[in-house]
């Protein structure tokens, strides 16, 4: 009952703070970017939340719990994305100075390579979004005994509500909220897990696999190398090309979306190293899961180690915060593609083509309703993912990001360098990346590998090599190459398009350099203030779990929780400044 309080509590939460944004979005721009106004500790904490979901404590769990520190490369493939955002990426996407990316794509490759990316975009990241609601939902459904689909509205229904209210000022306040939370209740995880073990080195001792770092199921050790340096190949194009710019477009100007950047790898490089500890220490310790006592999780029991540590070792209380962490890593990522989406519909279908009333306050409903389709077309595609649950969600997202999103990104992240290829060079890329994707899905199997190359994968090899080395491989020495082969017939744009190119690259290569003025001070000041304060009321109701029935260092962690989110809201309404006069005239 105590864990069902909190999740409501959380749940509360995350309305107000819906309400209190509901007046910052006053524009279509400030609705899906912010208006270009947010700092960087906002656009850092929705850059590095994008990355988690629930299956960073469910499937990447389990996978920790088999197979050891392997699961972590994609998490230092993430920070290395992030780490070039910093150096080149981050800037560059909020210099394009547009409100959603597909506007970017537009300026760069034409009004038909929009629609293409539009078009090809927005189904996967409906998809992905999906595979995190149904994968939150599973989980949850088990531990708490509601029903998988109602699960799944439920939660669906809130994120969509906090979208619509605050729009993108919600989603990336919240993200802040989220990411703090996540951050500290996971550190102190992972510092009773080595308390418990007597020390780090005994619990490494005692829970990795005879094999650390690659665990079990590998007969051939140089394939998890490939495996290994593919997903860093595969997590760079995906963090630092056009369509995933929305993390910085929000950002106030060029030298805060580095910043951004920057936090988001500093999260992401210390994310592997405490996460997995309680994995580890339930391996040594709980190592056979049908002793668990879940049975609603069939097959998929091991994606409940997270929870398994927290309920066993950890204090009363302590399920909730963490049900809570999982909703918040699954709701970032949810809720930033639902903002998305929308924004895109809007800029890239609805106003060019059927707009006829472009005040503000039409634009205004069409994206509310936007977002609204968009939700529910998330929620029913969770629904429907459930008669797959016997799939592995993890695979499944690696082939999604690796076949399907591929050959999307190669001419996102190459339009930024390569300017004499013509408008088509972005579509045929796609459909060339298409082609070589299918051949890769369709006809590599475990028998035609044997039969070309006379070697046996174990299941474990088979798939990470076909979600992740093949496709990789694939886009790499076909799709690249195809590229950079339609410079061929480059001829040069005239008109409209020379001038939209000459737009595109004059603003990726121009700094935006905001100066302080009594208005952006006043901005800025209100995002302190409002965070701050959510963060100081969350500590004083965490420290309310103090009231609980627990052992005194139980009460001590609860203590500790509530005082790091008290201290930071505090830091953050501290940090406000003072506002000038305007100047008279």
């Amino acid at each position: 009952m105590t864990d069902l309080l909190v999740l409501f509590v959380y749940f509360v939460f995350l309305a107000i703070l819906g309400v209190a944004f509901k007046n910052a979005a006053s524009s279509t721009s400030e609705y899906f970017s912010g208006g270009g106004k947010m700092l960087w500790w906002m656009v850092g904490s929705t850059a590095f939340m994008t990355s988690l979901s629930a299956m960073t404590f469910t499937a990447l769990m389990g996978k920790a719990l088999v197979d050891g520190m392997s699961v972590g490369v994609v998490f230092l493939g993430n920070a290395a994305g992030y780490f070039c955002n910093y150096l080149f990426f981050a800037a560059k996407a909020r210099q394009m100075r547009v409100i959603s990316p597909i506007q970017a794509i537009r300026l760069r490759f034409g009004k038909l390579n929009e629609q293409v990316f539009t078009w090809s975009n927005i189904p996967i990241s409906v998809i992905n979004a999906g595979i995190w609601l149904n994968g939150l939902a599973v989980f949850t459904s088990a531990v708490v005994g509601y029903s998988l689909n109602t699960t799944i509205i439920v939660t669906g229904a809130i994120v969509l509500f906090m979208s619509l209210v605050g729009g993108s000022w919600a989603v990336i306040a919240s993200d802040v909220l989220q990411m703090v939370i996540i951050t500290i209740m996971t550190f102190i995880a992972g510092m009773v897990a080595i308390w418990k073990s007597g020390g780090l080195f005994n619990l490494l001792h005692k829970g990795l696999p005879i094999h650390p770092v690659m665990g079990a199921g590998y007969n051939h050790a140089y394939l998890f190398v490939g495996w290994f340096v593919f997903i860093f190949v595969k997590q760079f194009f995906s963090t630092n090309n056009i369509v995933s710019s929305y993390r910085y477009i929000a950002s106030k100007d060029s030298n805060h979306a580095r910043k951004a950047a920057l936090l988001a790898c500093g999260l992401s490089c210390l994310g592997p190293i405490i996460w997995f500890l309680p994995a580890w220490y339930v391996s040594g310790n709980y190592p056979d899961p049908t002793t668990w006592g879940l049975h609603g999780l069939g097959n998929k029991i091991a994606d409940a180690t997270y929870y398994i540590f927290v309920k066993r070792e950890m204090p009363v209380g302590m399920v909730g915060l963490m049900l809570a962490a999982m909703f918040a890593a699954t709701m970032s990522s949810m809720d930033s593609a639902l903002n998305r989406n929308a924004g895109i519909m809007l800029t890239s279908v609805y106003e060019p083509y059927f707009c006829k009333d472009t005040s503000d306050k039409h634009l205004m409903f069409v994206s509310k309703l936007l977002t609204a389709v968009f939700g529910i077309i998330i929620i029913v595609v969770a629904l429907g993912l459930t008669s797959l649950r016997q799939f592995g969600l993890f695979d499944l997202m690696m082939l999604v990001g690796t076949l399907v999103g591929f050959p999307m990104l190669i001419p996102s992240i190459l339009g930024f360098f390569v300017r004499k290829t013509p408008d088509w060079a972005g579509w045929g890329t796609i459909a060339v990346g298409v082609c070589v994707s299918a051949i890769i899905y369709f006809f590599i199997t475990k028998e035609s590998i044997h039969t070309v190359f006379g070697v046996m994968l174990t299941d474990r090899e088979f798939s990470e090599t076909k979600s992740v080395t093949c496709g990789v491989v694939g886009h790499m020495c076909i799709t690249l190459p195809f590229f950079f082969l339609t410079k061929l017939f480059y001829k040069e744009p005239v008109g409209q398009r020379k001038e939209e190119i000459e737009k595109f690259f004059y603003n990726v290569t121009t700094e935006i350099i905001v100066e302080d003025t009594p208005l952006s001070i006043t901005m800025d000041n209100r995002q302190n203030s409002i965070l701050g304060k959510m963060l100081a009321i969350s500590g004083i109701c965490v420290l309310s779990l103090m009231l609980v029935p627990n052992p005194l260092w139980g009460r001590l962690l609860f203590a500790i929780l509530a005082g790091m989110l008290i201290l930071l809201g505090g830091a953050l309404i501290l940090s406000q400044r003072k506002v000038p006069a305007e100047p008279k005239s």
